[in-house]
């Protein structure tokens, strides 16, 4: 069975570069397709306590003990534990401040049903309250008593890392951040990289819009892929880290399949041509 390949983060800890994302799924449906995912090769979740369905991970995770999998011969191999999987979690605005952060990290343990997470990060700097630095402070609390295996944020701009390394004792490991060709956020992914810090990719086909460009169709049609198939190559080979959501098994496995080609350095100029500064979500500045 193929899996996805890993990437060290800034403390040495490994995650796998594409991974299954849970916004927006329901958490009666979350278990379903974990476990599909978990059959396809994923073994990295993200899901946030905003997204209310993180006891349906844990419910999709649950039965690891007696999981077999079933590789491309049709033979089982032996089952997985929770040391195979990377499991990212994140506070909600809501939940800002150093106690509050602390609270609602238990309360996602509970719902997860874990001893510990491989990730925790703040959802949005929501730069009016002033909290994000505080909010980190707690996490850092986490992170030495090793309840987290790594911390960092999401949807941070320049200014805002800024400020936060100005008191911050740990770099953080990712900033996750809306990315697609679309948007391709390359400041950003330049002040990670010297910084230490990883791109994750949130959105990453672009909420399927970017799916129709002629370009993406194109270069799908010249490597007989998807279109789905072509950008999340793309953000593998830019180094990125990307979470794609699927719905249906057939999506689930069609987006784990993207490390039996590669694009060309055509290809992936012609993609690079496609920055247009085109948000799906929010402008990080603009959630409070």
């Amino acid at each position: 069975m193929k899996t996805s390949p890993r990437l060290s983060l800034n403390n040495g800890v490994l995650i796998d570069q594409l991974g299954y994302g849970l916004y927006k799924v329901p958490t009666t449906e979350a278990a379903s397709l974990v476990a599909m995912a978990l059959g396809a090769g994923y073994r990295h979740f993200d899901t946030a306590a905003m997204y209310r369905n993180e006891t349906g991970v844990a419910r999709g995770i649950s039965s690891l003990s007696s999981l077999e999998e079933t590789g491309g011969s049709g033979e089982a191999s032996p089952g997985m534990s929770r040391n195979d999987l990377f499991i990212t979690t994140k506070v909600w605005n809501d939940d800002q401040g150093y106690d509050a952060t602390l609270r609602a990290f238990d309360t996602s343990m509970v719902n997860l049903g874990l001893d510990y997470v491989d990730m925790y990060l703040i959802h949005w700097p929501c730069p009016r309250r002033g909290l994000f630095t505080e909010t980190y402070r707690a996490m850092e609390t986490l992170y030495r008593e090793g309840k987290v295996r790594a911390i960092g944020v999401c949807n941070f701009q320049p200014a805002h890392l800024d400020r936060l390394l100005d008191s911050a004792e740990v770099v953080p490991a990712v900033n996750q951040i809306e990315l697609h060709p679309w948007l391709q956020q390359a400041e950003l992914r330049e002040k990670h990289q010297g910084l230490g810090i990883r791109t994750e990719a949130w959105s990453p086909l672009g909420r399927g819009q970017v799916l129709a460009d002629p370009v993406v169709q194109a270069c799908a049609a010249e490597h007989r892929r998807t279109p789905a198939q072509v950008i999340l190559r793309w953000h593998i080979q830019l180094g990125n880290i990307a979470i794609p959501k699927a719905s249906s098994e057939t999506r689930i496995r069609e987006n784990m399949d993207i490390f039996g080609f590669e694009l060309s350095d055509r290809d992936m100029a012609a993609l690079a041509e496609l920055e247009r500064g085109q948000r799906t979500g929010s402008h990080p500045d603009n959630v409070n």
